[in-house]
């Protein structure tokens, strides 16, 4: 029989003794609980969570700026096509000589300065190639394959690249002439106005 003295302390020299290498155990050596290489996972789930919460917050506020960019344009555009009849108007005084001097003059010329500030540009003038993307053809006269405007009826308007009002215009066909390189000779009488 072994006797196996498990003490701690040698009763002889009261040292600690130093633990016993004993018999090796039979079969396999117990696995150490695995280290867990997630301990950083809630550290990275949560950076992750922050980074997703910041890309949100970032996009949400491009959005709502871009929100607030597109009403305001909407706004201004809204108010400058009520504007539009008093251009018509002004346009109309002015072929018939009424915005020369005085102070109806001062008032248009203020007046077209300021929507010309905030980017209103007019289209549609006789002899422009028709486009049915910008003009509204009301009349339609000729016999030819090349289309220009003939008569403007009522001038169209953009506000940067957004088309407020399309030009209303009277169109004519026209046919290229061969002998003046391209140029454009008119399908019907000249003097159509």
């Amino acid at each position: 029989m072994t006797v196996t003295d498990k003490r701690r302390i040698d009763p002889e020299t009261g040292e600690v003794r130093e633990s016993s290498s004993g018999p090796a155990p039979s079969g396999p050596a117990p696995e150490e609980p695995p280290v867990d290489e997630d301990q950083d996972d809630p550290l990275a789930e949560l950076t992750a969570d922050l980074q997703r919460v910041q890309a949100d917050f970032a996009n949400y506020r491009k959005r709502a700026l871009r929100d607030q960019q597109g009403v305001a344009d909407r706004a201004k555009a809204s108010v400058v096509t009520e504007l539009l009849g008093i251009l018509d108007d002004l346009d109309r005084a002015r072929s018939h000589g009424d915005l020369e001097s005085g102070p109806l003059k001062a008032i248009a010329d203020k007046l077209t300065g300021v929507l010309t500030g905030m980017g209103l540009s007019s289209f549609g003038v006789e002899g422009d190639e028709f486009d049915p993307q910008l003009h509204e053809a009301v009349q339609h006269e000729g016999d030819g394959t090349h289309s220009v405007i003939g008569t403007v009826l009522r001038r169209g308007y953009k506000l940067g690249e957004q088309v407020l009002r399309h030009a209303m215009v009277g169109v004519i066909d026209t046919v290229p002439d061969a002998e003046s390189g391209g140029a454009v000779v008119d399908g019907d009488n000249a003097d159509q106005n």
